[in-house]
């Protein structure tokens, strides 16, 4: 197989190691040693367990990601692949996610519920309902001795009195899950107009019951919108993904679910003042409008006003004898050069000129045919009609006359 450089056995070292299926996505169970946190932001330190170690880095990119802190002696579970640093010829993991140890079992039921609701569309941002601006009446659904009914209440007491009805559960234990979802059924059938639903800060096992499917679904199917404050900003439960708000502490869940009354009451003051200046503004602009129609109403102005309008009509009554001489003139001209035309062809002007219409049986004779010796003709001239017979006919052929006999 040749000789081998270094360099090169570890890099097929590395490449057999990282090709390996089995080795690329691992999940660890181990104690942190050694931690080194290098200024890069880079992690470096030792996986350990009662009989063997492995060496782990955890690049800036996955540290940014993290909900914790790592320490030595800290408990955790790494999901990683399998690395060779080729340098060293040093095989380690090389982390994509750390989580502290006791979740992972937790975390993957969260996972698969998260699935399973949002595919039944539990959190489809569509049926969330919006929160009444000005509620008179908020339902609590906590514990009555943890510090965040205490929270709520004072927040709300200094922002916006209200009532507040609380339903008293438990927020930690096997029991609370169930506990929290009879709350909100219990609200549901109370005078509320907004329920807030949540707990103060703890592990993610105190808060466990907040992602329970009898929760997820009791704030699904509730008819009042619910906020939803568990924990501190950073923790997310199935109880945020389903509420109608998602608050990140219960103190700023009372501030999402009420005004501010000072705020309230700067903003009705300006409107006041809007309102003030609105009205200020219209009167003086109607008062301006009446001081016009009453100095239009004086007789000596009203006699002006008549003048006027006298006037308008004088000049408009020019207006239209003007258009209707100018119309009649036009339709004149135009009668009397369609009456030439009409004349220009009229037989009687040709009579005028000393001819006249033979007629014969109510007939006009065109040819010498047309009538016989002894027919009697009408000579209609211009004034009236002659009547005569028929002595002779003579018809002209070639410009000779030929006389036809009886």
């Amino acid at each position: 197989m040749g000789i081998f450089s270094v360099s090169m056995l570890n890099e097929t070292i590395r490449s057999l190691l990282v090709n390996d299926p089995r080795l690329c996505e691992v999940w660890v169970r181990g104690e942190i040693s050694n931690l080194k946190k290098h200024s890069s932001g880079h992690y470096y330190f030792t996986l350990k367990d009662r009989g063997s170690q492995i060496s782990c880095v955890s690049f800036r990119q996955t540290n940014r990601s993290l909900k914790f802190d790592p320490e030595d002696s800290m408990a955790v579970i790494l999901y990683g692949s399998v690395d060779v640093y080729t340098v060293r010829g040093q095989y380690q993991l090389k982390v994509m996610d750390m989580r502290p140890d006791g979740i992972g079992e937790m975390f993957k039921a969260f996972e698969q519920l998260k699935k399973k609701l949002e595919a039944e569309g539990l959190f489809e941002q569509i049926r969330k309902r919006s929160i009444p601006r000005f509620p008179a009446r908020i339902g609590v659904a906590t514990s009555p001795t943890g510090a965040a009914v205490h929270d709520i209440i004072n927040i709300l007491s200094r922002r916006y009195p209200v009532h507040v009805l609380l339903a008293p559960c438990l927020v930690q234990g096997d029991a609370a899950a169930q506990s929290i979802a009879d709350s909100i059924e219990l609200l549901n059938k109370a005078d509320v107009d907004v329920i807030i639903v949540g707990r103060g800060g703890g592990s993610l096992e105190d808060m466990w019951p907040f992602n329970e499917e009898v929760v997820a679904r009791a704030i699904f199917n509730s008819r009042i919108p619910i906020v939803s404050a568990v924990g501190h900003e950073t923790d997310y439960t199935i109880a945020d993904f389903t509420a109608d708000l998602r608050a990140p502490t219960p103190s700023a869940a009372a501030e999402l679910v009420v005004p501010d009354r000072i705020e309230l009451k700067r903003f009705m003051d300006s409107m006041f003042q809007r309102l003030e200046y609105a009205i200020d503004r219209k009167v003086s602009d109607l008062d301006t409008r009446l001081d016009r129609a009453h100095d239009s109403l004086k007789p000596e102005r009203l006699q002006e006003m008549i003048d006027q309008r006298y006037q308008r009509i004088d000049e408009l009554v020019t207006a239209m004898e003007k258009d209707i001489k100018y119309d009649l003139g036009s339709r004149k001209m135009l009668l009397k050069a369609l009456a030439g035309r009409m004349n220009a062809v009229n037989p009687l002007n040709t009579l005028e000129r000393g001819y006249c219409i033979a007629m014969s049986d109510n007939l006009v004779v065109k040819s010498v045919n047309d009538v016989k010796i002894g027919f009697r003709l009408d000579l209609r001239v211009t004034d009236g009609n002659v009547i005569c017979d028929v002595m002779e006919k003579v018809e002209i052929n070639n410009g000779k006359q030929e006389e036809e006999d009886k």
